[in-house]
């Protein structure tokens, strides 16, 4: 900082209040906080967060804490999250809680709160209530994205999911399917509201699901799979499926063209999610887009606005964002 100051032609306290966005009593004109901006540049000035932490500074952090890394949805919202806190000049630590947490074990083995400015929590919760009671006493502000049947504990962004499930059965409906099954992909913490609002869309629609159309499954690929090979074995089999996840509807479609079965043309396949390969299937598939970027974008600038204003209010609250029907190949009217 010193060497920057040099550079500039000002003070090393006039430095320290641009590169840490400090108040001051005398404003700062914009030409002399542009030309330390660029001498730090020039430098290559990087601040070091932990020894910030330690006196109390900002750290330029937030902390993301995911449910669990391997789950294919999580990689693209990691993605988002990295680039929308960069856009507001804040770095990313991660921790991961899958598998991580005993019975008392406390979240600073999982992420070192006091240095980071903010904790995004990504995913339900709810099996992690040692983790939880922690965030709850945390100092620094939490904002919870994507929390399922977590308690409301934080400021939480969610997807509409039930209105997601009955825009892509509406869209089947529409085309003319009344035979209509659902392969329901496990979810943690049995979440399953999105078999939940199937079964009530199928009771006021067509008064109830047909015997064996709602079949559980793993949520994978070889689960959707192996789930709407015996779903397609009935005596009656659907001329459309809806599935809970784009893995379970990509396995789905794996399976009809195993059994020879022309998607859309004798089957219809909806998905959920929109994650990248859901695009590149033969034919393409159709679901509900997840609103990843608006999510995250909205848990990143109130997780930043949070860290800036200790005064601000942190009272839990929900935000709800909707899901984009995203019509591709895999849809057709019944044969």
């Amino acid at each position: 900082m010193r060497d920057i100051a040099a550079a500039s032609g000002v003070s090393q306290s006039t430095v320290s209040r641009v590169l840490n966005n400090a108040p001051s009593r005398v404003p700062i004109a914009p030409d002399t906080r542009e030309r330390v901006i660029e001498a730090a540049r020039h430098l290559g000035y990087r601040p070091n967060p932990l020894a910030r932490g330690l006196r109390g500074a900002s750290t330029n952090l937030i902390g993301a804490v995911v449910r669990d890394f391997s789950d294919v949805f999580y990689a693209g919202v990691i993605e988002a999250l990295v680039v929308e806190s960069m856009a507001h000049g804040y770095n990313v630590v991660l921790g991961h809680v899958h598998g991580q947490l005993d019975e008392g074990t406390p979240l600073t083995t999982v992420l070192e709160t006091r240095h980071t400015d903010a904790i995004i929590l990504l995913g339900d919760m709810r099996a992690y209530p040692e983790l939880l009671a922690d965030l709850r006493g945390s100092p620094v502000p939490v904002v919870g994205l994507w929390q399922g049947t977590s308690p409301l504990e934080f400021p939480t962004a969610n997807p509409d999911e039930r209105a997601g499930v009955r825009a892509g059965l509406e869209h089947l409906a529409s085309l003319g399917h009344r035979r209509i099954g659902f392969l329901s992909g496990e979810l943690p913490n049995a979440y399953r509201l999105r078999e939940e609002a199937y079964v009530d869309f199928m009771r006021e629609r067509f008064d109830g699901v047909p015997d064996g159309y709602l079949r559980r499954c793993p949520g994978t690929l070889d689960g959707g799979e192996s789930t709407l090979t015996g779903l397609m074995s009935l005596p009656e089999p659907p001329t459309a499926v809806a599935a809970s996840t784009d893995l379970v509807g990509v396995g789905a479609l794996h399976a009809a063209h195993r059994l020879g079965i022309p998607v859309p043309a004798r089957l219809s396949v909806v998905g959920f999610d929109d994650i990248l390969i859901a695009a590149h299937t033969v034919p393409a598939l159709t679901t509900l887009r997840m609103p990843i970027h608006e999510i995250v974008g909205f848990g990143i600038a109130q997780a930043v606005a949070l860290a800036r204003d200790p005064s601000a209010g942190r009272e839990p609250s929900v935000t709800v964002f909707k899901l984009p029907l995203i019509v591709r190949d895999s849809t057709a009217p019944p044969p």
